[in-house]
């Protein structure tokens, strides 16, 4: 079907409640959006894909992303959706995808097809952010295809290439998913084996945070590898949280302009996560009172719930800026368990971690129903973890969409959750302005907040972390140390002295970690109070984006040969932006992430819910 405008298309799908008439291409008489599972077989999709859906997992209403989604994707045009995490969109895009693969070769849909399957034949492609959303999205797309011949294998970085490269080949491939890293090495290596000169259908699911973390280049090197449009037709359906101007510009490079829809399934109306969560935020006096503040965070919401049988059980993710205080907070916890100290389960994962342990942890703590995982933002995004119920991120993160994107993994599903902010004295004044109209509210209640800390007399908190610092390597709490001067950009002298302060009397060291004069020098603070010694040991820490892809994202996208003007009026893709700034619900880092304007971009007037949560967060 021709795609019109996205206006049309916007007004179309914009609705949960109202039912929206489509008409076949053969002429059909138009019949209204399906909802039920069990009513796509009117739609031609495979029996043996329902009953994945219906029966074994037990399926029949789909949610609303799913029906508006689902339905015109199974025409076979392009699709463009702007739809959030934690609302069925996996199943969403994966069924009309699977269902095409069929309809272009119906002998995928008997299990015999399954012993002639081959690497160098792979019909379908979904590309993912990261490695924990790919392996998600390949275990449930495993689920659906249980009934039929398709084969499916994931390809993702910190993984072994010749053992996934041998069981490709062994078993074959119909389904690959992968992240854009690792299928550009795959499909640039001639030795590989991996080709799709019959691709009938392609996904790009988180397309904003796959610019984020830098795959630009690799995105169209990927596209460059895979057979033309004029070769072989192939749908596309590009799938964001955000549509933001990159991900428009992205789309026109990936989508057929003149067959494409866009389906907004973000109501306008919606009562977004960030919005109706319950947010503290705990103005520390001091980097000393982090961890304290987060151990009896932890202790006093656990034993509340273990008080409270109508409570769920305590189960949170506390985030970190960098992989270097994810490694610290992650020893801290397997101590303090080991110590009898904490009863529930402790978890960690970063970037610098192998596959094979990111896989274990997030698995251990999806399937954990009480428990602490220690992040940093490689799970801030598409990942599922039922019944998470606190959300806790220390210091500012990078930008505001991280903040509502961590705040994402709690109240998933219609039930219930919290955030916590902990911020450091010298992160107070760009968490104003970072995260002005969100509905923060300050909460003093945690007696480490602001405790007074001496050498001689520490609070108990203070006192029991001192202890399992004093046997940690010194290099672990080193590269904590300097990892935190990476992502502060204001009163860094200040923090110099309140790091420090943590050094001598949290750590109980002599002096604060030694640093080169030359990082000392690259960090500008060669006048400092920091321990600066020619021959100190290099405490580098890496970005918590994936280390070949650690850059500034304020510089915005390159590699794909974007253009910088906006097309004329009748670019369908330009309509499309337009479209969501004017519903003011849309564009991501168009959005006001800059001082003095709200989530949706305006100033709003007097009173309004921007205002009000302006003053909220201000008052601290």
């Amino acid at each position: 079907m021709p795609f019109k405008s996205i206006a049309y298309a916007s007004r179309l799908y914009s609705s949960e409640v109202e039912a929206v008439e489509t008409q076949a291409e053969d002429g059909a008489v138009p019949t209204t959006e399906l909802t039920n599972f069990a009513d796509l077989s009117q739609l031609g999709v495979h029996r043996n894909l329902l009953d994945a859906v219906i029966k074994d997992m037990r399926y029949d209403t789909m949610t609303p992303v799913q029906s508006k989604t689902i339905n015109p994707a199974l025409k076979g045009t392009d699709i463009v959706a702007q739809a959030k995490t934690g609302t069925g969109k996996t199943l969403a895009f994966l069924l009309p995808l699977l269902q095409r693969m069929i309809e272009e070769d119906p002998s995928l849909a008997s299990r015999r097809a399954s012993r002639s399957a081959r690497s160098d034949d792979i019909r379908g492609i979904v590309l993912s952010p990261t490695r924990e959303l790919a392996e998600q999205i390949a275990e449930e797309a495993r689920r659906l295809t249980k009934h039929t011949g398709l084969v499916v294998q994931s390809a993702v970085g910190g993984t072994h290439k010749g053992s996934m490269l041998r069981q490709t080949q062994r078993q074959g491939c119909h389904l690959l998913v992968a992240t854009p890293g690792r299928l550009y090495d795959l499909l640039q290596d001639p030795s590989s084996g991996i080709e799709a000169p019959n691709l009938a259908a392609m996904v790009l699911d988180e397309a904003d945070r796959m610019l984020d973390v830098g795959f630009e280049k690799e995105l169209a090197e990927i596209t460059r590898c895979l057979p033309s449009r004029d070769e072989k037709i192939r749908q596309t359906m590009l799938v964001s949280a955000t549509i933001p101007n990159d991900v428009i510009r992205l789309a026109r490079t990936m989508v057929r302009a003149d067959d494409f829809e866009f389906v907004q399934t973000i109501s306008e109306n919606e009562t977004l996560t960030h919005d109706r969560v319950p947010q503290h935020v705990v103005p520390l006096s001091s980097w000393n009172n982090v961890f304290p503040s987060i151990l009896e965070l932890i202790d006093r919401e656990t034993a509340k719930a273990a008080e409270d049988r109508t409570l769920p059980p305590f189960k949170a993710i506390v985030y970190f800026n960098t992989t270097s205080l994810v490694e610290l907070a992650g020893e801290l916890g397997f101590q303090r368990r080991r110590n009898g100290q904490m009863k529930i389960p402790t978890f960690s994962i970063q970037s610098q971690l192998t596959q094979g342990r990111r896989t274990k942890a997030a698995e251990m703590f999806r399937n954990a129903r009480s428990g602490v995982l220690f992040s940093s933002d490689v799970t801030a995004r598409g990942m599922d973890f039922p019944n998470v119920t606190h959300v806790i991120q220390v210091d500012v993160p990078r930008d505001r969409e991280s903040y509502i994107h961590r705040l994402g993994r709690t109240a998933r599903q219609n039930k219930g959750g919290e955030g916590w902010l902990l911020l450091p004295p010298t992160s107070m004044g760009s968490g104003r302005k970072l995260l002005r109209g969100l509905p923060l509210q300050p909460n003093t209640t945690l007696e480490s907040h602001n405790a007074e800390v001496e050498a001689d007399s520490l609070p108990k908190y203070h006192q029991e972390i001192l202890d399992i610092f004093q046997d940690l390597p010194k290099n672990m709490l080193g590269s904590a140390y300097t990892s935190i001067f990476g992502g502060s950009t204001q009163q860094r002298m200040e923090l110099v002295d309140d790091l420090n302060q943590w050094a001598t009397v949290g750590w109980g060291w002599s002096e604060p970690p030694p640093v080169s004069s030359s990082w000392a020098r690259n960090q500008g603070l060669s006048r400092s109070g920091l321990n600066i010694r020619d021959r100190a040991p290099r405490q580098d820490d890496r970005s918590d984006r994936e280390a070949r892809f650690d850059r500034d994202d304020r510089r915005g996208p390159r590699g794909l040969g974007f253009r910088d003007e906006e097309r004329r009026s009748s670019d369908p893709f330009a309509e499309m932006g337009r479209q969501v700034r004017r519903d003011g619900f849309g564009s991501g880092r168009d959005r006001g992430s800059r001082g003095g304007r709200g989530f949706n971009g305006s100033r709003g007037s007097r009173g309004s819910r921007e205002h009000r949560g302006s003053r909220e967060f201000s008052s601290w």
